[in-house]
């Protein structure tokens, strides 16, 4: 029956989209190290499931640049070097420039609009989480509200395709900061905590402010992870 047949699509893609949560999480909290490989079968039997939506799973996370397919073998964690992040960091500007941009020419000439103000509130919101998990050190905890603040600060730019790419971009920077962050015991006063200024910055319509905030958040992150790697 037609109605049978959805409801199983449906599932399917829920635990494929479950496991690759799951999976990224890992990656991101530094359980899943750098160069470790596994095997469909191994996550199939972690997780408790079968192995079509594992695999689906392992495959998008590859699309995402997260983990490398190992020829006949299964996937890897893949690993990142200061120039990758060089480079994420790069495209990123690009597209956040062009973001600051047109929300400062767009929703934010209508502050008094119901929705543009709930929309900037929750952007607010997420950023005073995460600047509080930056000035306490609490990585994973900042990692989960910075991806929420910059998913929803761009999608006040109205254009899915284009925060869908930030968002992947965010989540593969990331992925190669914490191979090194995690060398440091203590991060109080390392980590990025200049969210609610960024959000100051746009809604007085200030896209060189809001430059000028993430310029200088680049700058200190690549520096803290070059520093890093080459200890």
């Amino acid at each position: 029956m037609p109605g049978t047949g959805g409801n199983g699509a449906v599932t399917r893609s829920t635990l494929r989209q479950q496991i690759a949560d799951a999976l990224r999480d890992e990656v991101l909290a530094g359980r899943l190290q750098p160069g470790q490989a596994f095997t469909v079968k191994e996550i199939a039997e972690q997780y408790g499931v079968s192995a079509t939506p594992v695999r689906e799973a392992l495959v998008d996370l590859s699309a995402q640049g997260l983990l490398e397919a190992d020829q006949h073998r299964g996937f890897r964690v893949r690993e990142y070097s200061p120039a990758d992040y060089r480079g994420m960091i790069e495209a990123r500007s690009l597209v956040t420039d062009g973001i600051f941009r047109s929300i400062t020419v767009g929703v934010m000439t209508k502050p008094q609009d119901p929705r543009v103000a709930a929309a900037l509130a929750g952007v607010r919101r997420r950023g005073e989480e995460a600047q509080r998990a930056a000035a306490a050190g609490e990585l994973n905890i900042l990692i989960g509200y910075d991806l929420r603040f910059w998913r929803e600060l761009s999608g006040l730019f109205g254009n899915p395709y284009l925060a869908d790419f930030l968002h992947r971009l965010r989540i593969q920077s990331w992925a190669c900061a914490v191979q090194h962050l995690r060398q440091v015991a203590d991060l109080k006063g390392h980590l990025w905590s200049a969210h609610t200024e960024l959000v100051d910055a746009l809604a007085r319509r200030d896209p060189a402010e809001a430059h000028a905030i993430v310029t200088a958040y680049n700058a200190h992150s690549l520096a803290l992870i070059e520093r890093l790697a080459a200890e």
